[in-house]
This record gives C-alpha cells, sequence and structure tokens, in this order.
C-alpha cells in the first residue's frame, strides 16, 4: 500500500469514527411523525378491507411490508436532505452508520416473517409483538448517536411488543390494531423526543 493509500485509508477512518461519536440530526420529526400515520391509514385499511387477518396471514404481512417500505422511503429521503443540511462533508458516513445500527434488525424482521408463513403460518399471530421488540432492539442499537431521550422508544416498544405477545397467545388471532397504534404511538413519541431535542425551527427545515 503506498503511503497515499494508506493515509487516505486513515483519513476513512478517522472520518469513520468521528460519525460514530456525533449525534446523528438525519431523522426528521416530521418524517417520523409520517410514519406513524402510515401505520394508522394501514390498519385501518385492513380493518375495513381484510375481513379476517387470522385466516388471510399473507395479506396481512404483505400489508404491513408495504407500509414499512414506504416508511422506511420517507425516513431515508428525510435522512439524506437533513444529514447534508446538517452534517455536511460527514453525512455519507452518518448515514452509513444509522444504516449498519438499524438494518440488520429491520432484515431480521423480514426474514423472520418469511420463515413463518412458509413454514409455520399457524405462528404468524406472533408476528406484531416481535416485529415491535425487534425495531425496540434497533433504537437501543441507535441510541448511541441518538438524543438520550431516544431510549424511551426503545423501551415503548419492547414493552408494547411483549404486551401484543402476551394478548395475543389467548386466542392465536391477528389484528391490525396491534401494529397501528403501538406504531402510531411509538413513531409519534420519538417524533416529539427529536422535535423537542432539535427545536421547533429545526422540526421543519
Amino acid at each position: 500500500m503506498s503511503d497515499l493509500d494508506k493515509a487516505l485509508a486513515d483519513i476513512v477512518a478517522i472520518r469513520s469514527r468521528i460519525a460514530a461519536d456525533t449525534v446523528f440530526r438525519g431523522y426528521g420529526p416530521a418524517a417520523l411523525a409520517a410514519t406513524g400515520g402510515v401505520a394508522l391509514l394501514t390498519a385501518l385499511a385492513q380493518a375495513l378491507w381484510l375481513a379476517d387477518p387470522t385466516a388471510s396471514p399473507l395479506a396481512f404481512v404483505l400489508g404491513w411490508v408495504a407500509a414499512a417500505v414506504v416508511s422506511g422511503g420517507i425516513v431515508w429521503w428525510e435522512m439524506r436532505r437533513r444529514a447534508h443540511r446538517h452534517h455536511s462533508g460527514l453525512a455519507d458516513a452518518m448515514i452509513h452508520n444509522a444504516a449498519q445500527q438499524f438494518l440488520p434488525s429491520a432484515a431480521a424482521g423480514l426474514l423472520l416473517a418469511a420463515v413463518l408463513l412458509l413454514h409455520t403460518p399457524e405462528s404468524v399471530w406472533m408476528l406484531p409483538g416481535l416485529w415491535q421488540l425487534l425495531v425496540g432492539i434497533g433504537i437501543f442499537a441507535s441510541a448511541r448517536t441518538l438524543p438520550r431521550g431516544i431510549v424511551l422508544v426503545g423501551g415503548w416498544y419492547f414493552a408494547a411488543g411483549l404486551a401484543v405477545l402476551m394478548l395475543g397467545s389467548a386466542d392465536h388471532a391477528l389484528s391490525p390494531w396491534t401494529m397501528g397504534l403501538p406504531f402510531l404511538i411509538g413513531q409519534g413519541l420519538m417524533a416529539a423526543i427529536l422535535r423537542r431535542e432539535y427545536g421547533a425551527d429545526d422540526a421543519r427545515d
């Protein structure tokens, strides 16, 4: 490795370390609140048009996967805009770091859904609770680079996930509200915490 290559590698490593120790301001309160709205709309749509979610686990899961994709797109678009505004030259490193922290939980949730649908469809009733636990894990993994209050959101998703699993164990039934309400509250709480930390002006940028 030439001296130039070594110097460039050292610069990349330094930038990565700085990014890992800097509070990430890429998550926008408005975008996070919007994802709570997506969860509410998805729950309403399934309550109206999916007569028996328990008898149609594939439709239930695909509906929430679609909601997750839409929500992820909203957050990603806002994240890139805000990161370049607030972190300038560190923006790409900050975004990469944020993705590394949360994507494993998202991937685990998708793979878990596929395994349950393909091999034990009678266990799909557990997915809402398990998904919420995985979101909580993702939030705790990201907490080091987010405002301290964000751990409350991780705690909410843990508590909600466990509560949904306990409630569902009685009849093994699927309900869109076991997804819609926890995510509406959780995303709203996260948006409120970030808005308070960043300030009202920042939340509107």
